[in-house]
């Protein structure tokens, strides 16, 4: 029994860590639309699609004949024909607009939000939404829905950061609102003057211009003077204090990396800046890595990671803190997906790069 045990346990590991694999896609030279998933190269269409987006667990797309289709647990599903206007696609869910009517495909099940939809925020759980039937905004979470703002005619919710699981609006009546973890919170009774957000997280500038930090239901108070700048990625703040230090908020507490005012970008779990020597140093979970001795113009980040070609004409790729050069071939292009590199040499090769392994 304890042997049998030990089998399905390992069983149940392994496929868990198959499933966690993001999806990668891409057109061959042949015209055909391919998909990656766990390792393997599959056709999923004959003919290049019109539009589609790449989702972590989903890839949704108009056909060639415009019917609308995703790619969900290794095969596709036609969705409908020729109705489907617009589509987002992110970690977990897929939203879609047939005319006005909006709907989220939720692992595999499909559900109509409202009929009438002139304004929605999809993230990677979530999606806020004007129902223009019952006029209020909504929140789909978890498999539920539930209003959060009652809707005043002739206006929206312009000032909105939705990311990741976490809501952040000034609401109509000029407070501060933060919806986390399915319920909402009353977070200032003021306008905040500025705010971004990222998974678990929300930086603001308050009423006072004092700079605080929302994350995971705490509120710390940073500073009591509003930062020259700051950007907000998943569970980590960067920010240039009013003085002139660079700092990082990272586990509920602040790190100073010196005095600078450095050239920097934050995206999901990566933070990448030029330091005082100019050199390209990268922030994940707490570690600092050095790249390069130089800053490059053009970095691309998501989810875990960081790509760029360098100097010496090579795909270099930092992801989950390990640094991978992926090929120094001349390249025809390439792209990040969550953490999947796609790349094209020439007019006929095709290859997926991930944690290490081409494909």
């Amino acid at each position: 029994m304890r042997r049998i045990f030990s089998c399905l346990f390992l069983l149940l590991l392994t496929n868990c860590s198959s499933f966690a694999q993001p999806l990668a896609s891409f057109v061959n030279n042949q015209n055909e639309f391919m998909v990656w998933n766990r390792g393997m190269i599959n056709k999923i269409d004959f003919l290049i699609p019109t539009q589609k987006k790449n989702g972590r667990i989903a890839i949704p797309y108009l056909d060639n004949s415009r019917t609308f289709k995703i790619y969900y647990a290794g095969g596709v599903r036609q969705v409908n024909v020729g109705f489907t206007n617009a589509f987002y696609a992110t970690d977990n869910l897929v939203a879609y607009l047939n005319q006005k009517s909006l709907y989220v495909f939720d692992k595999g099940v499909t559900k109509n939000l409202t009929g009438i939809c002139d304004q929605y925020f999809i993230a990677d759980s979530l999606i806020l939404f004007l129902d223009g039937l019952k006029s209020d905004y909504k929140v789909y979470y978890n498999g539920t829905v539930q209003s959060i703002e009652t809707y005043i005619p002739d206006s929206t919710l312009a000032s909105v950061n939705v990311a990741d699981n976490i809501i952040a609006y000034n609401n109509f009546s000029n407070q501060f609102r933060i919806f986390f973890r399915g319920g909402k919170i009353a977070q200032e009774d003021y306008p905040v003057k500025s705010f971004d957000a990222g998974r678990n997280t929300v930086a603001y500038v308050d009423a006072d211009s004092k700079f605080k930090i929302f994350h995971n239901g705490q509120t710390f108070l940073i500073d009591n003077f509003a930062p020259s700048s700051y950007h907000v990625g998943d569970n980590v703040v960067a920010f240039v204090t009013n003085d002139g230090y660079f700092k990082l908020f990272y586990g509920d507490s602040v790190r100073s990396l010196g005095y600078f005012n450095p050239t920097y970008q934050v995206g999901d779990n990566i933070v990448a800046f030029r330091d005082p020597t100019g050199y390209l140093r990268v922030f994940y979970k707490g570690e600092i890595t050095d790249m390069e001795n130089y800053y490059p113009n053009d970095l691309t980040i998501q989810y875990n990671s960081l790509a760029y070609i360098n100097t010496n004409n090579t795909l270099r790729l930092f992801t989950e803190g390990e640094t991978y050069d992926v090929t120094n071939a001349e390249l025809t292009s390439w792209t990040l997906n969550y953490d999947v590199i796609t790349y094209q040499i020439g007019q006929g090769i095709f290859k997926v790069f991930y944690k290490g392994t081409d494909y």
